[in-house]
């Protein structure tokens, strides 16, 4: 069992940066796949980016690709999000997940964090 705990999101200008973070707790959260996705208001959950147990392969939806950066550090447990050049179509509730999915982008991550809200302001 892990528990994720995803901070640091907020209120920022367009082309500004934020930082997510997602703690793990329970287990290891390099056993997994780690993975970020969104969802804003009236849209369907979608994938982000993710990044494979050792770490040393990443994966990005083409929308944040060269914007947004997932990185891990197994010593915190814990998994960031680096989001450059932010633009209002970023808004949405980012969530944390892990787990062995059937792909990079499929929905089906064993565990979930509770989100954390991203605005971006035009």
């Amino acid at each position: 069992q892990v528990q994720l705990v995803e901070s640091g999101g907020g209120l920022v200008q367009a082309g500004g940066s934020l930082r997510l973070s997602c703690a793990a707790s329970g287990r290891t959260v390099s056993r997994y796949v780690t993975g970020w996705f969104r969802q804003a208001p009236g849209k369907e959950r979608e994938f982000v980016a993710a990044i494979s147990r050792s770490g040393g392969i990443t994966y990005y939806d083409d929308s944040v690709k060269g914007r947004f950066t997932i990185s891990s550090d197994n010593a915190k447990n814990t998994v960031y999000l680096q989001m450059n050049s932010l633009k209002p179509e970023d808004t949405a509730v980012y969530y944390c997940a892990a787990g062995i999915p059937t792909r990079w982008y499929s929905n089906d991550y064993d565990y979930w964090g509770q989100g954390t809200q991203v605005t971006v302001s035009s």
